[in-house]
């Protein structure tokens, strides 16, 4: 009984909520929508739809578990929303919070990239075998009904999206209203993909601020594979996938590989950190000539461009010169 008022319950916010939507497109179309119907991507195939994104129902207030479950057992990873749940949900808030999404899904080793707030972003995911997680809120600004869901195709002839929402395994809706409750939850959305994967939209602070996050709770070859596929799509963007790639390698007992990764950042962009990790990494390979080199890089560089990092060079700059391998 219970579970047949929840269903009432969250089917009838979402009629009520569409229905209040359609009226007010009557007189305005927003604006994504408009610049979609004026021009269609042409670059796109008509449809796209993922059928085998798995689908699972929601239960009260966990949406969030359930939409994060859905694009994690998509990429074959074993955990279910209850587990989920157990992780990310906040009875204090009762939901789930878009950092919690984020962190759920590194914690199983997906690389968790949030998308620009534009349509066109989560169809070119779709059409990249991406789901896309959204944010709406069904209800109005000042009575918000906040909801996780997952884009999973679209149709541009017919200007609709598909989605796993909810209680419902394939809904389907119009760009303008889902435009309306997507708006009203920031335009916010990820993608959850598997390392060495990375999202179609052309994102590559958004990419790197990802593989970062995802450096810190990831397993070291995971994150290796994240800044490698960083690399090979924005080779000249800056060091600090380069950086990243050492740390990752360091951290999977490759030295080789990490010294190779700093010396091309070093070499390549002029980097302190780089130049300081090199010394280090050399003086404790028992390599002082090569410590020493790159210590008066980092030196010269924290002494012009990057005082930022004056105390963590001089920290560098006493261990060698103080003999401490």
């Amino acid at each position: 009984m219970q579970r047949g008022r929840w269903a009432r319950r969250l089917a009838g916010l979402a009629l009520a909520a569409s229905g209040a939507l359609q009226l007010a497109g009557c007189a305005w179309t927003p604006p994504q929508t408009a610049a979609l119907q004026a021009h269609p991507p042409a670059d796109l195939p008509a449809r796209v739809e993922l059928r085998t994104v798995p689908f699972i129902a929601q239960t009260p207030l966990h949406c969030g578990p359930a939409s994060l479950a859905m694009v994690l057992q998509y990429l074959d990873r074993e955990v279910s929303a209850e587990a989920l749940a157990a992780e990310v949900f906040l009875p204090a808030r009762e939901g789930t919070l878009q950092p919690e999404m984020l962190a759920g899904a590194r914690r199983h080793d997906a690389l968790a990239q949030p998308l620009p707030g534009r349509l066109d972003a989560l169809l070119r995911e779709l059409r990249a075998g991406h789901p896309v997680v959204v944010l709406q809120n069904l209800g109005l600004s000042f009575a918000p009904v906040w909801h996780y869901a997952v884009v999973v195709g679209y149709d541009l002839p017919r200007q609709e999206l598909v989605l796993r929402s909810g209680l419902v395994e394939r809904e389907v809706v119009s760009w303008r209203t889902f435009e309306f409750t997507w708006q009203r939850g920031g335009h916010w959305a990820f993608v959850a993909l598997r390392p060495g994967e990375l999202a179609a939209v052309d994102d590559a602070r958004g990419a790197l601020a990802a593989a970062l996050a995802f450096e810190r709770i990831a397993a070291p070859a995971s994150a290796a594979r994240a800044y490698a596929a960083l690399l090979q799509r924005w080779p000249d963007d800056g060091p600090l996938a380069l950086i990243g790639l050492g740390n990752a390698r360091l951290a999977m007992g490759d030295r080789d590989g990490a010294e190779a990764a700093w010396s091309r950042a070093g070499e390549r962009f002029d980097s302190a950190a780089a130049w300081n990790n090199l010394a280090l990494l050399r003086w404790q390979r028992g390599d002082a000539s090569g410590a020493r080199t790159a210590l008066a890089r980092a030196l010269q560089r924290t002494a012009g461009a990057e005082p930022a990092l004056a105390a963590a060079v001089h920290d560098t700059q006493r261990q060698i010169e103080g003999g401490v391998p």
